[in-house]
């Protein structure tokens, strides 16, 4: 039940407009599957030294972007400090327990919460409540963890824009200006439009996108499907013919089943019928099938989310090399683009 709940979760985030709505899918779907009273999320602004409630389902939503915790303070900053879960049964019991009526509080009992961690910082807190005394078992916050770690890159994609600070400073806009960060590709000073070049066959980069024409676009990944295939069957010969181990090559046996398999195609040509051009159709079923793999408990059933990657990169390729989008470079640009962390 609750990898199902986690897999449309992660699915409806996937789909999302932008990170207010992603973070009110969160603690929604949390309530349900855990079924919690209250489910709250906080952001850490490193610029205030503060932690901010952005969203919540079950606390007062009035107090979304003004309820504000010093870094390191109550339970929030405990497991903010930890970088990891905190359990309890009865919260009030804990010395670093604070209450805060106007939330709500005073009605729950147990909590707990999990850091948001991308690239070992902690960028927030989810936590949830429980008004009786309840001590979360282990499925439980596992689902809980995964869900965070699935949750923190869409949050670090939305600090580096700007849009994190919308929203713990209480300001609606999204800045028009933002400073990154980055390695430069050459020495000294240029001044020009900045051009962000997307990675070729990155699956997380694909922008969520409607179709201009759904039935071109389920062309363009029948095409991609042919070429794919065709690809990997002779990419398996290749390696039949060098020696390679029959357990190694059953991999690609593996691939051509699942490019074979009608409900997997089905599903990537019924998010394209939906309105979504091809390469957001695949981002979106590819997602949702690692996001089951990577919750399971058996270690071998998690390594299949990487095959599940692999393949759709594989066809976002083709795809990508149909579609036939000409960069446009205005004069003085600054090529800006990005090296995922392993």
């Amino acid at each position: 039940m609750l990898i199902k709940i986690l897999r449309r979760i992660v699915q409806d985030v996937n789909a999302a407009r932008d990170l207010p709505e992603v973070l009110n899918i969160v603690v929604r779907g949390v309530n349900e599957a855990m079924r919690t009273e209250a489910c709250a999320i906080f952001l850490a602004d490193t610029e205030l030294r503060k932690n901010v409630l952005v969203a919540t389902e079950g606390l007062n939503k009035d107090l979304v972007g003004r309820v504000q915790l010093k870094l390191g303070e109550g339970l929030v900053g405990l497991v903010g400090e930890r970088a990891e879960p905190i359990n309890l049964e009865n919260a009030a019991a804990h010395p670093n327990y604070i209450l805060y009526p106007e939330l709500g509080e005073e009605a729950f009992k147990s909590f707990l919460g999990v850091p948001l961690i991308h690239q070992r910082h902690v960028m927030g807190v989810l936590f949830v409540l429980q008004r009786e005394a309840r001590c979360f078992d282990e499925a439980e916050e596992a689902f809980l963890v995964t869900l965070s770690a699935q949750l923190a890159g869409t949050i670090a994609h939305a600090i580096a824009i700007g849009a994190v600070k919308s929203l713990t400073q209480n300001n609606p806009e999204i800045p028009k200006e933002t400073t990154l960060r980055g390695v430069s590709g050459a020495p000294g000073v240029s001044i020009g439009i900045a051009v962000v070049v997307y990675p070729h066959a990155d699956i997380s980069a694909v922008p969520e996108r409607q179709a201009h024409n759904i039935e071109e676009e389920l062309q363009l990944l029948d095409a991609a499907l042919t070429s794919t295939r065709k690809t990997i069957k002779k990419l398996g010969e290749n390696m039949a013919s060098i020696g390679l181990p029959t357990e190694e090559q059953a991999l690609f046996d593996v691939y051509l089943k699942l490019l074979d398999s009608k409900s997997l195609v089905d599903e990537i040509k019924k998010e394209i019928n939906s309105g979504l051009w091809a390469q957001g159709a695949l981002k979106r079923v590819i997602n949702h099938h690692i996001a089951r793999f990577e919750a399971m408990d058996d270690p071998y059933l998690q390594e299949r989310a990487s095959d599940f990657k692999d393949l759709g990169q594989r066809v976002l390729a083709n795809l990508q090399s149909r579609t036939g989008n000409t960069s446009f470079y205005p004069e003085k640009t600054v090529l800006v683009g990005y090296l995922k962390a392993a």
